[in-house]
């Protein structure tokens, strides 16, 4: 029972156990019901309010970025890739120069030359999830968010690479919510359009990286590798590449350097900032332990390169003058691209264009990274600032200004500067450009190019045709001088240019037409005024370059073309599209007949009589050299350009301010024109020494003259050995025999010769030709005849004659075996006869006639004779006897006295006899018996008594 008992209480207990369990369950289901549906609930009313704040975040995004213009493809691109880039300047073959001056310096490279070091370095520390996302990290940018929002210390920021690109190229660095939101959008956006290599490589050429060895600021990685380890970016090391694209983060706060170039003294934090960098690297599995523990001692203040000088310091003359170029010919497409005409603008209009075109272009030319490839040749040009270092080529320094020097050196064929000398002291902060900016009269270089060379081209004159040297007047009545302020006369046009004779030059310029003078210098590349030229320019009064001279002269060793010069070569992109290249402007100025002739007249400038005739002698080699002096009025300005078959070189010295040029200053330009010839000889032999001489054109010919006239020689001419030889263009061969000549007689007077008078005595006369009165109109035109004319008669002037008999001949002596005299002091003695008396007599006979006056000595022959002299005059009268001279062994006659006779009764006078007659003869027999009455005496008294002829 008991047994039966404790079953039934058992079961008793299981029933209410699983009743008790049940209610439990019950009570379980009906809160689970209840906290499933407060779940639904809740999670309707959580998604309803999470789409209520996506919708309001979504709302307000849009807010954001509603004034965001949706931009194409291309519209983006543009705007990624548009960044400034240092354009780059280039000597003649490809040879680097620098780069020109900009904002920053930054060079494109595509990503195939940048080191995996960097592209690694990069990735690691500023976005490790680049190749993944989609252009943005939601995670990053909630983490963000919340920093900025909680104010935090910690700001580990957000953008991703392509974020970060957009933030550089497209928006800007404000902070500000509109502008992140703009940021995402477009991050999303552009990620459609590029690839992740070109957001890469995009991202490496735009980002700042501080300052480089130099102090310039630097954006890009090529810009940063070479600005801070010099190297490219292809060789960065592992440390070199981690301490670079550390930099990104704070450009200026990591910099290494200082803006004059210093390395700072305190590069703790970029040190620091390589080291995280490396530990990214690491992490990410791009460097292993080995290389993380040798790049973190790496000496990376002993490994930055040094400061470079940059093109504009080093060669600020060629640097500016590049940039000028430059911009005048972005400034000329810009304008023929606009259909421009300037000339129909007003001057301020004008200024306004170009001025803006000028900004346009210069800003052109300091981001779009271009390629200017020039022609000069770095050698040469660095030889030739050589050259001229030695003070002693060089005035001295006065009121504070330098002796200035400009040079240029042109390529005939091509017009290419081949160098050039832009001032003293290349690298100083003046560039002011006296080889193509400063202008300065070009003197007597301009007389073959405006006076001789156009003259030649109408056939008004020749090498040969005389061009008096003597008075002349511009037509405002002033006299024209030489620089000697004398006239050498009759002169041929070669001998004019080659002694640089001013006279004859305006001449020749006065015998071509206005508008062929002015057409001729604009057709040479000069820029003159609009009233240009004057009269005075043919000697040189207008204010030219060195360039321009110079280009001009190769003119002449271009067979008369005239080819422009240059110094760009092409402008390209660095893609290497062309954005110019230069084509040749050529202009036919003179035929290849007068240029030749003006080559070989200024032949005769290195030669000879020639103004330059030391050039030769100062050169290291030969060539065929022509070439023309110059020094303007007051030696303010002194030139010398020369030219051969291969190039063109043209020297000026003088000072900025126009003071005068101490010292002998042709020499010395000629000396530095020698210099700079040989430093570029001494570079490129083959271009200074052409082994060729100038080629003689068809239609040159070689033609005997009279070299008086430069007329075909006649008889009169031929006999007076006046004949010479010269050149012609056959198209203007004198066609006209000389008739300025005529045979005469003449006395010569004090060295000068006089057309002999009716009365002159025939044996003081000598045969010669005279001058044609109708031929020049010159007065006293003997007074201009050349050394090798000077035999020639003149009837310009009257033949001198006082009109009365000489006085007596003074002071005749021997000595030895001379008899010599006084030169009598009239001016009208054609000369002297001498008279001899033998040994023991008294009777005197002439022996010789002595023509001219200006001989006043006589060789005689043995002792034993008394001599005396007479004076003739132009009339033919002559003196009364001299005062004897006699031989040491001379001895006079003596004679003996007879006996008086008887008077005798004097007859009467006959009508035979007349007292004229009786008076002649009792003159001479009262004179003879005085004499000899007189010489029975003392010989003091013979010898002061005259002697009858």
């Amino acid at each position: 029972m008991k047994k039966y008992s404790s079953i039934v209480i058992e079961k008793v207990r299981m029933v209410s156990k699983k009743l008790y369990i049940r209610n439990i369950f019950l009570s379980i289901g009906i809160t689970y019901q209840v906290f499933w549906n407060l779940f639904l609930i809740g999670l309707v009313l959580g998604c309803m309010f999470v789409f209520f704040l996506g919708g309001t975040a979504a709302g307000y995004f849009a807010s954001l970025v509603k004034d965001e213009p949706l931009r194409s493809a291309e519209e983006m691109k543009l705007a990624i890739y548009d960044y400034e880039e240092t354009s780059q300047v280039f000597f003649a073959n490809n040879v680097f120069l620098g780069e020109l001056p900009s904002d920053i310096e930054r060079h494109q490279i595509s990503l195939d030359q940048i080191s995996d070091h960097v592209k690694d370095a990069l990735i690691a520390t500023e976005d490790e999830y680049f190749y993944e996302h989609d252009g943005v990290v939601p995670k990053a940018i909630m983490r963000a968010t919340f920093q900025e929002i909680a104010n935090s210390s910690l700001q580990t920021g957000g953008s991703t690479l392509t974020q970060q690109l957009i933030k550089n190229q497209i928006l800007t660095s404000e902070v500000s919510f509109d502008r992140k939101a703009k940021e995402i959008l477009l991050a999303m956006r552009i990620e459609n359009f590029l690839e992740k290599d070109e957001i890469l490589e995009a991202y490496l050429n735009i980002v700042p990286f501080g300052r480089n060895a130099s102090g310039r600021q630097i954006a890009g990685i090529q810009a940063a590798a070479q600005g801070i380890f010099g190297v490219d970016a292809s060789e960065l090391s592992i440390p070199q590449a981690a301490y670079i694209a550390g930099l990104p983060q704070s450009p200026f706060g990591y910099t290494p350097f200082l803006g004059d170039g210093t390395v700072k003294e305190n590069l703790e934090p970029s040190i620091n900032r390589m080291n995280i960098v490396l530990s990214r690297m690491h992490e990410a599995g791009f460097i292993t332990e080995e290389q993380l523990e040798e790049a973190r001692s790496y000496d990376v203040r002993a490994n930055f390169t040094t400061a470079s000088a940059a093109p504009i310091e080093q060669f600020p003359y060629l640097t500016y003058e590049v940039l000028d170029r430059a911009a005048d010919i972005l400034i000329e497409q810009e304008i023929k691209k606009n259909n421009i005409n300037l000339e129909e603008l007003s001057n301020e209009e004008q200024v306004e264009v170009l001025q803006s075109y000028r900004e346009q272009a210069e800003k052109k030319l300091r981001g779009n990274g271009y390629r200017i490839h020039t022609t000069i040749d770095k050698d040469i040009y660095l030889s030739m600032q050589e050259s001229i270092q030695d003070t002693n080529l060089f005035g001295r320094t006065k009121n504070g200004e330098q002796e200035q020097v400009g040079a240029v050196l042109i390529e005939n064929s091509t017009g290419a500067i081949k160098g050039f000398v832009g001032g003293r002291e290349e690298g100083g902060d003046d560039h002011y450009n006296h080889a193509t900016q400063a202008r300065r009269p070009n003197a007597s270089t301009m007389k073959p190019l405006l006076a001789y060379a156009p003259a030649m081209e109408i056939g008004a004159v020749q090498p040969g045709i005389v061009v008096p040297d003597t008075e002349e007047f511009y037509a405002s009545g002033k006299e024209i001088n030489n620089f000697d302020f004398r006239h050498l006369g009759l002169l041929s046009v070669r001998e004019s240019l080659a002694r640089s004779r001013n006279v004859p030059a305006i001449r020749s310029y006065k015998k071509v037409p206005y508008e062929q003078a002015r057409n001729t210098l604009l057709q040479l590349g000069f820029s003159i005024p609009s009233d240009a030229p004057y009269e005075s320019s043919a000697l040189g009064a207008l204010d030219v370059t060195v360039e321009q001279n110079t280009n001009a002269y190769a003119t002449f060793a271009n067979n008369g073309t005239f080819v422009q010069s240059y110094m760009i070569e092409r402008i390209e992109t660095t893609d290497g599209e062309i954005v110019y290249e230069n084509e040749p402007i050529t202009r036919e100025v003179f035929s290849p007949q007068t240029s030749y002739l003006m080559i070989d007249m200024m032949r005769d400038v290195l030669r000879g009589v020639g103004t330059a005739s030391s050039v030769p002698g100062r050169l290291s080699f030969s060539a065929d050299w022509a070439g023309k002096t110059g020094t303007s009025q007051d030696s303010k300005d002194s030139w010398f350009v020369g030219t051969n078959p291969n190039v063109t070189l043209g020297v000026w010295i003088g000072y900025d301010d126009q003071q005068e040029i101490e010292g002998n200053s042709g020499s010395r330009t000629q000396q530095i024109w020698a210099n700079l010839a040989n430093s570029a000889y001494s570079i490129y032999p083959e271009l200074m020494a052409p082994t060729n001489r100038f080629e003689v054109p068809s239609g040159i010919v070689s033609r005997s003259i009279c070299s008086l006239t430069g007329l075909l020689p006649s008889r009169i001419c031929q006999e007076a050995g006046l004949v010479t030889t010269d050149l012609f263009n056959a198209k203007f061969v004198p066609q006209k025999t000389d008739d300025s000549l005529e045979n005469t007689r003449y006395v010569t007077i004090n060295g000068v010769n006089y057309l002999a008078l009716d009365s002159t005595p025939v044996e003081f006369t000598e045969e010669g030709v005279m001058i044609s009165e109708d031929f020049w109109d010159i007065d006293d035109i003997g007074d201009y005849l050349p050394d090798s004319m000077k035999s020639l008669v003149t009837g310009t002037k009257a033949t001198p004659n006082n009109g009365r008999a000489p006085g007596s001949v003074n002071n005749v002596s021997i000595s030895g075996q001379t008899l010599t005299w006084s030169t009598h002091p009239d001016n009208d003695i054609v000369g002297y006869k001498v008279y001899r008396a033998e040994n023991g007599s008294t009777n005197y006979q002439l022996i010789s006639n002595v023509v001219g006056n200006e001989t006043t000595s006589f060789t005689i022959r043995g002792s034993a004779y008394s001599y005396y002299v007479t004076a003739v005059d132009s009339a033919g009268r002559e003196s009364s006897r001299s005062a004897l001279a006699e031989g040491t062994d001379y001895v006079p006659q003596i004679i003996v006295p007879e006996p008086e006779p008887k008077p005798k009764p004097e007859p009467e006078p006959t009508d035979d006899e007349t007292p004229e007659n009786d008076g002649d003869n009792s003159g001479e027999e009262n004179e003879n018996d005085e004499g000899n009455g007189n010489s029975s005496g003392n010989d003091n008294d013979n010898d002061d008594n005259p002697v009858d002829n």
